[in-house]
């Protein structure tokens, strides 16, 4: 990174910049089960939270290089547990990007007065963020066997992961 990084609440205004990012994981295929063929009207009600949630970008040197999602992982009796979802540029990967993403979510479901953080489908073959997850302090709970189908490595498992806050 050759400047400060800067998050932020995603606006409106954001999503010609988020939708390139958002395209270029998802066509990827290595991270999101999300269909490729999504409109960027469909790929922005998926991606830009309402509240309680809050999606965020991540800026460097004025370009937003990475997202975030977050907000409660299930309504009602299990809205105590928050859930987020992260993308990052690929000119940006290994940059720290993701780790101050992170960070940011886990003070905002603080903050926000969650209970624990839960990570409903980690692709068990995306080893930096199960790298960057576990270096957080989130802990495998259980796996899904053969449940994504990465279009490397074939059929790979789908870690559900946990932070208690």
């Amino acid at each position: 990174m050759t400047g400060p990084l800067t998050i932020r609440p995603a606006t409106a205004l954001d999503w010609d910049a988020i939708h390139p990012i958002f395209e270029q994981v998802v066509s990827e295929g290595e991270t999101y089960a999300y269909p490729m063929s999504l409109s960027s009207d469909a790929a922005r009600e998926l991606w830009m939270e309402q509240p309680p949630g809050l999606t965020v970008v991540a800026e460097l040197d004025g370009a937003i290089v990475g997202t975030a999602k977050m907000g409660p992982n299930r309504p009602a009796h299990g809205d105590h547990i928050g859930t987020a979802s992260f993308m990052v540029d690929a000119t940006a990967r290994g940059a720290g990007v993701g780790r101050h993403l992170g960070e940011y979510v886990i003070d905002w479901h603080r903050r926000q007065g969650f209970e624990g953080i839960q990570f409903n489908a980690v692709v068990a073959s995306n080893a930096a963020a199960v790298h960057l997850w576990t270096s957080l302090g989130f802990t495998i709970i259980g796996t899904v066997p053969n449940a994504f189908r990465s279009p490397r490595f074939g059929r790979v498992g789908l870690h559900v992961m946990f932070l208690p806050l």
